[in-house]
Order: C-alpha cells, then sequence, then structure tokens
C-alpha cells in the first residue's frame, strides 16, 4: 500500500470572500437578511402586507449598503488620524543630589 499524496491549499490565512463579502461583514450581511426577515414579517402580521414587504426589503437593502460602505474601510477597523502630531518626550532627567 502506498501512501496518497494531496495537495494543500495555501490561502488559509486569506479571510473568506463569498459574493463580495469578506471575513466578518459576511456575518453582518446575514444578520442583515435575517433581522430583515423578521422585521419585515412582524410587520406583515401586526400592520399591514404591503408595509411589511417594503419594510422587509428596506432592512435588507439598507444593511446591505451599509455592510457593502463599511468594508470599503477596511476589514479591521482602524480610527486613522488626518494631520501631523508632534509628541514630546514625557521622560525628564532626575537632577543630580
Amino acid at each position: 500500500m502506498t501512501a496518497r499524496k494531496f495537495t494543500v491549499y495555501k490561502g488559509l490565512s486569506r479571510p473568506l470572500i463569498y459574493k463580495g463579502f469578506r471575513g466578518k461583514f459576511i456575518y453582518w450581511g446575514i444578520g442583515a437578511v435575517l433581522s430583515g426577515l423578521v422585521l419585515g414579517s412582524v410587520t406583515m402580521a401586526v400592520i399591514n402586507m404591503w408595509l411589511g414587504t417594503v419594510v422587509l426589503i428596506g432592512c435588507i437593502v439598507g444593511g446591505l449598503v451599509y455592510i457593502a460602505s463599511r468594508q470599503k474601510k477596511g476589514l479591521y477597523n482602524k480610527t486613522r488620524q488626518k494631520g501631523i502630531f508632534i509628541v514630546t518626550p514625557s521622560i525628564y532627567e532626575r537632577p543630580e543630589v
């Protein structure tokens, strides 16, 4: 019996990508779709079917557009300060005794 050889996928350190969404934004997209479905169905049951449809479409589309705009800022939210910052040293010399 000989040992079988399999190729190993080398891109494991890269984030998961699905339909243009990367990493944590996939889960945010799933949350937007599910919350849209829940809010739309509750609105359909309580108020009106047409208003529920508008709420459903609005929540899903609005959530996905918001997530896509957040994704353009990067996978990891870092505060990017614009400007020139002057840092003064906080170390002082002790006077000799």
